[in-house]
């Protein structure tokens, strides 16, 4: 399948040999370096993004943490989640 510029591909969970929460991981990263997820802006939260990709919430805090610890986002309590700006 050829991707447009700008495109980000579907999740597919079945995708890889890996854990779900890495798979997820890197479908966000990519809508965050295609601009799906802006600079500056919040993540849904946990729930939003466990509901929007059919996993448990459990899995959508650990990809949320593999987010921050890539450097691409900021977990700010009480504030939500929000994209780094590129350096």
């Amino acid at each position: 399948m050829m991707l447009c510029m700008g495109e980000v591909p579907p999740f597919d969970p079945d995708a890889a040999d890996r854990y779900l929460w890495e798979v997820m991981a890197d479908h966000l990263t990519a809508r965050i370096e295609m601009g799906d997820l802006p600079q500056g802006g919040r993540l849904p939260n946990e729930r939003e993004l466990a509901a929007e990709y059919g996993v448990a919430v459990g899995t959508a805090r650990r990809a949320v943490r593999e987010l921050a610890a890539r450097g691409l986002v900021r977990v700010m309590p009480g504030r939500g989640v929000i994209v780094r700006p590129r350096s």
